[in-house]
């Protein structure tokens, strides 16, 4: 049994504390927000996961240091956009080697950090980990079986995570590639906004395969660019994660999309959304990064387009078909 201490209520940390907690583990979860911790205190369920009963071991807390100290793993969960602010609270607390292991995914937009980057610039003496794949809240809560992957700069650490979140309906593969992990997490909130505006515009199961195809591809290139290893984008975290986030109606990104296909503005998408949309937060950076390496990302960039210069979606998809002719993989020869 181990202590673990989840920094962060929304339905991504509540899913994971229930399936440490039935994995034998003491569990404390934290959030800043009473309005968050009410309901999860009385009735021992979250309000966006309806039907779904918290174990009665579960703690739950507002002091952050009673979440963080003495405490073998710390599970950040908390929305991208708070992760420095929230990740510069828990210094006072953190003890030497504190373990911790990231679950959001974003790329800070001010320093074009990623999110264990951002961590261990207010933490520099935690040790950083990662934890990405295709893996829903709203599914994973509901204990449908489901793997992912963990990064880590010390296979030690990786494996040690790997085995307190392992369980037969959540498997864990492990990984050194922690950039490229996410990276793939990030950026694929991006596509996942424009297959969203595709489905919003009416459009069908071509469009849809083309943008996970093509997406996919502009995120290999900028990862690799970028330090990361091409096999991290072919796996769970890469091409696995792009799919169901392009594919759900559970994704918020996907959602999003869709009203703004259908004429919403990005505000106004968001609110209705009425969840943080992590996708708005990573373009801006994900096309600051492409134009920094040089690297062509026509969809990312279409997708700032639309999202920051009023741009009809419409015509951001007949510009990506009427780009110029082009090769598919440039790493192939012909034979003359």
């Amino acid at each position: 049994m181990a202590e673990i201490g989840v920094i962060g209520a929304g339905t991504w940390g509540i899913a994971l504390a229930k399936l440490l907690v039935e994995n034998g583990h003491r569990v404390t979860v934290w959030s800043a927000l009473q309005s968050e911790l009410k309901p999860l205190r009385e009735t021992y369920e979250h309000p966006a996961l309806p039907g779904v009963k918290l174990p009665e071991s579960l703690q739950f807390t507002e002091e952050l240091g009673t979440a963080m100290e003495q405490k073998e793993l710390l599970v950040m969960a908390v929305a991208s956009a708070y992760v420095r602010q929230t990740a510069h609270r828990m210094a006072e607390y953190a003890a030497d080697g504190q373990k911790i292991v990231n679950v959001a995914k974003g790329i800070e937009e001010k320093t074009l950090f990623t999110l264990s980057q951002v961590i261990e610039d207010e933490l520099p003496r935690a040790k950083v980990a990662v934890l990405s794949g295709p893996s829903h809240a709203e599914e994973v809560v509901r204990r449908l079986p489901t793997t992912c992957v963990v990064g880590a700069h010390e296979r030690a650490l990786a494996e040690e995570i790997q085995t307190l979140f392992m369980s037969d309906v959540f498997r864990v593969y492990t990984s050194p590639d922690i950039l490229g992990i996410e990276l793939g997490g990030s950026l694929k909130n991006v596509i996942a906004l424009a297959a969203g505006i595709a489905d919003g515009l009416g459009y069908g199961d071509n469009t849809k395969a083309a943008l996970i195809t093509r997406g996919i591809a502009e995120i290999a290139r900028l990862g690799t660019a970028l330090g990361g290893q091409f096999q991290t984008f072919c796996g769970l975290s890469g091409i696995g994660d792009l799919i169901v986030t392009c594919a759900s109606m559970h994704s918020r990104n996907r959602r999003a999309g869709i009203l703004i296909g259908k004429g919403y503005t990005m505000e106004e998408a968001m609110a209705e959304v009425k969840t943080v949309v992590e996708g708005v937060y990573s373009a801006r950076a994900a096309y600051k990064l492409a134009e920094a390496k040089g690297i062509s990302m026509p969809i990312v960039a279409q997708v700032n387009a639309v999202l920051f210069d009023g741009k009809l979606a419409s015509d951001a998809v007949r510009e990506l078909m009427l780009r110029d002719k082009t090769i598919e993989s440039s790493d192939m020869e012909w034979d003359s």
